[in-house]
């Protein structure tokens, strides 16, 4: 069974380099027509860094779009350990420090909790939603660690007032906390991980309009597409009866 598995992510892994492959293709044409776009930064450190780490991030989602696979977490503690390379290579040592030592950990959890059959109670372990209290837990911890993400940015790495710069760093503390729940929740398998992968890929698009870099929001964008397929696909692989609180959303009742 578990071979049949790690072919999956083998064939995932192929697929996101062919795609990868098509996007880089299509962005050296538009260089190529507009050379005054200037996507492709080959002589960025952090950037090159970067594009492995992407390729290996979709193939971690399209493997876990399986919410039986848990061989797609391998994946995923590469990708971060590329990322915390990254991000350290871009001086954003808040998301060095997850990468490292938050998200590589909840994914090992991740690969301990999905390769059992059952759940700590005893229960089937399968997608769920969370229940409304643990919902709006996990909004209100969202909100508190992106506004202690923009008082770090404020007074400890930018060195600036809270009114400057309000929608880059309201941003990239949406991307923070967003990930935090998505990556800690994907170990319980809450369908709630894929809201906030959508928020992540929406702060990221929006972030890198601000900032203007044409590359990493065509990235983003396909962030948006995969993350938003994977949800849809373990959706699908919900009972009704774990709806919870999406359940005036999705037309059933508990």
């Amino acid at each position: 069974m578990q071979s049949i598995l790690w072919r999956a992510l083998g064939r995932n892994t192929l697929l996101s380099v062919i795609m990868f492959g098509v996007l880089f293709g299509l962005l050296w044409l538009a260089e190529f027509i507009f050379p005054s776009l200037s996507l492709l930064k080959w002589n960025d450190a952090a950037w090159c860094v970067g594009i492995p780490a992407s390729i290996i991030g979709v193939a971690y989602i399209l493997t876990i779009r399986d919410p039986q696979n848990f061989t797609g977490f391998f994946a995923g503690i590469v990708m971060s350990a590329l990322l915390g390379v990254q991000f350290t290579l871009q001086g954003s040592y808040d998301s060095t420090f997850l990468y490292f030592f938050v998200f590589i950990p909840f994914q090992m959890m991740s690969i301990y909790k999905w390769s059992r059959k059952k759940d700590d109670g005893g229960a089937s372990f399968e997608p769920k939603f969370l229940d409304i209290p643990r919902f709006w837990l996990s909004i209100f911890i969202g909100l508190a660690v992106t506004a202690g993400d923009y008082f770090v940015q404020t007074y400890i790495f930018q060195h600036n007032g809270l009114a400057d710069n309000i929608a880059v760093k309201l941003c990239n503390g949406l991307m923070i906390s967003s990930s935090f729940l998505a990556n800690y929740w994907l170990i319980y398998r809450k369908n709630d991980s894929w809201l906030y992968w959508f928020i992540y890929s929406v702060a990221g698009i929006v972030l890198f309009i601000f900032l203007g870099n044409m590359f990493s929001l065509v990235l983003f964008c396909f962030f948006l597409v995969i993350n938003s397929m994977a949800g849809i696909a373990w959706i699908k692989n919900t009972k009704p009866e774990y709806y919870f609180w999406a359940a005036p959303f999705l037309g059933k009742k508990k």
